[in-house]
């Protein structure tokens, strides 16, 4: 790689009718930073309105598509100054994921590694979703002192059952197979072939003047390979989880959780539990209320609300649990944060309503994320030959 291209955080290139935005931050494992969510929404929306451009890839160099936000530069925003800084960089990134998840031209991610958080937020919703053997999904927010946002509540709520709970509420990881079975991916292609699958991509786009999506899938086919879900995998559990994660309240999910550890040694269950235990009690709790709600509103509702939350988080509305998420995990990375509230119990109803409540009466420099109306992109039904008979078709928009 040239040295110009080194110092890129993120590059974007131009072949025909095919645009490229690859994330260049390995080092970093391609977090988003403020100055690469600008430049890619900048981008991004000139090629929407380019009527050159047939086709928009995301990718990423190194190891990992992207393992989310930078919350360490967040940190430092609020550090340096006041807490809207750091609300700043979650108005710009919600932005982004709003721009892509009503985007008007095919696109198409290239998940070959771990995706997590915002690495989620700019790849769920493209009209290929390709994974691999080295694909890793999650969203472990909670950890951290967050909840799951990037539009979570939106697109983890269409998962079935009581999935997206499971996923959000544990920051379970799942692999590429168990991606494509859920919906999430929409391709499972071996890492060797990717670079002759985009190759293939521009040659036919090259060649034609309107290239469909159908066209586009066809070319993709060629180079998928059909898998099969293993007998330990997420999707193989998931009347169990839809009997734990139906629970209309978190303690009521966990209380079910230990109950099921009494009568099973499934490693699954016993790391549901640790994970919750470890969890920023009010980040669970706001992600319940948000996934919830999240069913009945569409991308823009949800995440204009998770952003409500974020800032009330950033601004110590409630809690500090940010700031010491971020210094046990990013800072100090002891890995010991001491939440406050430490209880699930010790978090009421009231406190989860106030943190998602626009009521910043108190502080001028909020203002709520406002996203433009844009209308929604014509359906796209993407053929996946891998394990036909049992996916399940997400609808992302």
């Amino acid at each position: 790689m040239a040295l110009k291209d080194e110092a890129r955080e993120v590059i974007f290139e131009e072949i025909g009718g095919a645009r490229k935005v690859i994330l260049n931050r390995s080092k970093k494992l391609n977090t988003l930073n403020y100055e690469m969510l600008r430049k890619m929404y900048e981008k991004l929306k000139a090629y929407e309105n380019d009527p050159i451009v047939k086709l928009v890839i995301l990718k990423a160099n190194g190891k990992v598509f992207c393992a989310g936000g930078d919350l360490t530069s967040a940190y430092t925003f609020v550090a340096l100054g006041h807490w809207s800084f750091g609300a700043s960089y979650y108005r710009k990134e919600f932005c982004l994921n709003y721009l892509l998840a009503t985007y008007k031209k095919p696109s198409l991610a290239i998940l070959d590694g771990h995706v997590m958080g915002g690495g989620v937020g700019i790849s769920i919703h493209s009209t290929f979703r390709i994974v691999t053997e080295n694909t890793v999904f999650a969203m472990p927010e909670v950890l951290i002192g967050l909840f799951p946002d990037v539009g979570a509540s939106y697109f983890l709520s269409r998962l079935p059952g009581f999935f997206g709970e499971y996923v959000g509420l544990t920051g379970a990881r799942l692999n590429g197979v168990d991606m494509l079975a859920f919906g999430l991916g929409t391709h499972f292609i071996p890492s060797k072939s990717i670079i002759s699958m985009e190759n293939s991509l521009e040659k036919m786009i090259a060649s034609s003047d309107s290239p469909s999506v159908a066209t586009m899938s066809m070319i993709i086919n060629e180079f998928a390979q059909e898998v099969n879900v293993k007998r330990d995998s997420a999707y193989s559990r998931l009347d169990m989880v839809n009997q734990c994660f139906c629970g209309e309240s978190c303690e009521e999910i966990l209380r079910s959780l230990e109950c099921l550890a009494l009568q099973t040694q499934d490693k699954w269950v016993h790391e549901a539990i640790t994970s919750m235990k470890s969890a920023n009690p009010i980040g669970l709790k706001i992600f319940l209320k948000t996934i919830r709600e999240g069913r009945s509103k569409n991308i823009k509702q949800c995440l204009e609300t998770e952003y409500v939350g974020i800032s009330h988080l950033l601004g110590r509305t409630i809690s500090n649990n940010f700031y010491e998420g971020s210094r046990a995990m990013l800072i100090d990375k002891d890995k010991k944060p001491q939440w406050l509230p430490s209880k699930l119990e010790d978090v009421s109803d009231e406190m989860v309503a106030k943190c998602l409540s626009r009521s910043f009466s108190d502080d001028d420099d909020w203002l709520p994320l406002q996203l433009p109306s844009r209308s929604s992109r014509t359906e796209v039904k993407v053929e996946n030959e891998s394990i036909s008979s049992m996916i399940i078709v997400l609808q992302m928009w």
